[in-house]
């Protein structure tokens, strides 16, 4: 079975700046990836068969996330969370039959090689409407908005018929024990952990260190970290190989990303390799208990997102300086570096290097130096499709 996730133009550009360096389903949201849930549903659904995965996206993204033709392709859109209904119809499609509902397409089967987005939907007239209740992500908001049912869901997928390792520390209190789960590794000391009203899963070899506070929904992926005296207050994922402190409240962390120390942080999406100094905070409700807006890509402008909780979106490679106020609603984009007192602007674009008193354009030799040992410091490299991704978005800033 041949999966390929696409993105349309428009999701590609609403998600941005998360979408500005992956396709949509290379998200996580819950525990898992939108593309691995999807693998996971499949494989559940044919008998574990060998499943397949590309993306069709964007040229500049190709080289990293290339696309791979068979001859039974299912095109799903990147933004559709599976489940086991969704998979069934979607399953059930004949060749060259599209199925969609009022707003989006969202999965076509075929023999056909499609190499855009637009060919897509041109090349396949059979339509089919989508009957079961669907979620799809299409605004960055929804990411966090969709996570505590994504971490539950992702749990009893992850979870089913196994036994999760026992914590072993005399000084962690756990409340409803069978609703946390330990992976191999996995290391708890002098912790509270409240899984009472929905599940904490802490991934292969992740740490959670002594004296914190973890209110599920919650998960902690693999090789993650919380530093002493954390407070999560649930419905937060924080993503691979991160390392995270203070008190954090409905987040999703996509990976490689650190805010090591103090500070408030809540309704927010941080992409991967992102470092938050000593201090950073960021608001998630305005002072007038107004909905916030936010700055979209597509519209070049500030939309509504009728949300009354909604924090940062920061794309990859972002820095902010120690002691970094974030207002309510801010979107920093791809490798930009924010200093400085006082607030900055709640839209920083690609590649800015300032704060409140004005932005320059970083270097983008520098940014890849600084990269550079980012990743050195999870044994990773920079490479050579990460610069060409890069240097496309700069040159395009």
């Amino acid at each position: 079975m041949n999966l390929i996730f696409f993105d349309t133009p428009t999701q590609h550009l609403d998600l941005s700046p998360l979408t500005l360096t992956r396709p949509l389903a290379d998200l996580r949201i819950g525990i898992l990836k939108i593309a691995e849930k999807w693998k996971y549903w499949f494989s559940e659904y044919f008998g574990n068969q060998d499943i397949k995965v590309s993306f069709l996206t964007p040229n500049y993204l190709s080289t990293k996330f290339p696309l791979q033709h068979d001859t039974d392709n299912f095109y799903i859109n990147g933004g559709l969370l599976p489940n086991k209904e969704i998979t069934r119809q979607i399953f059930q499609l004949f060749h060259n039959e599209v199925i969609s509902n009022e707003q989006h397409l969202l999965a076509a089967r075929t023999d056909k090689i499609f190499n855009s987005y637009e060919a897509l939907v041109e090349g396949i007239p059979v339509l089919q409407q989508m009957n079961e209740d669907i979620t799809i992500i299409s605004q960055l908001w929804h990411i966090f908005e969709h996570n505590r049912n994504q971490i539950i869901a992702d749990f009893e997928m992850i979870t089913k018929g196994r036994k999760s390792q026992p914590i072993t520390d005399p000084h962690t209190i756990a409340y409803a024990k069978d609703n946390i789960f330990l992976e191999e590794g996995a290391v708890v000391k002098a912790a509270i952990l409240d899984a009472e009203n929905a599940p904490i899963y802490l991934g292969k070899n992740s740490l959670v260190e002594i004296g914190c506070i973890i209110r599920g929904a919650f998960a902690l992926c693999e090789g993650a970290s919380l530093n002493f005296g954390a407070k999560m207050r649930g419905d937060t994922t924080i993503g691979v190989f991160s390392k995270f402190g203070g008190e954090v409240s409905n987040v999703v962390v996509q990976g490689y990303s650190n805010k090591a120390h103090d500070g408030y942080l809540g309704n927010s999406v941080i992409g991967e390799w992102c470092n938050m100094g000593a201090d950073t905070n960021s608001s998630n409700l305005k002072n007038t208990f107004k909905p916030v807006s936010i700055w979209n890509y597509r519209f070049k402008d500030y939309i509504n997102t009728e949300k009354l909780f909604c924090g940062t979106f920061m794309g990859d490679f972002v820095r902010c300086g120690i002691n970094t106020m974030l207002n309510t609603g801010t979107v920093i984009g791809v490798g930009a570096n924010v200093f400085g007192a006082d607030f900055p602007p709640k839209f920083v674009p690609d590649f800015a290097w300032g704060g409140a008193a004005g932005f320059v354009k970083t270097q983008l030799d520098k940014l890849f130096e600084t990269a550079s040992v980012m990743k050195s410091r999870r044994g990773q490299t920079l490479t050579k499709e990460d610069k060409a991704i890069l240097t496309h978005l700069y040159a395009s800033s």
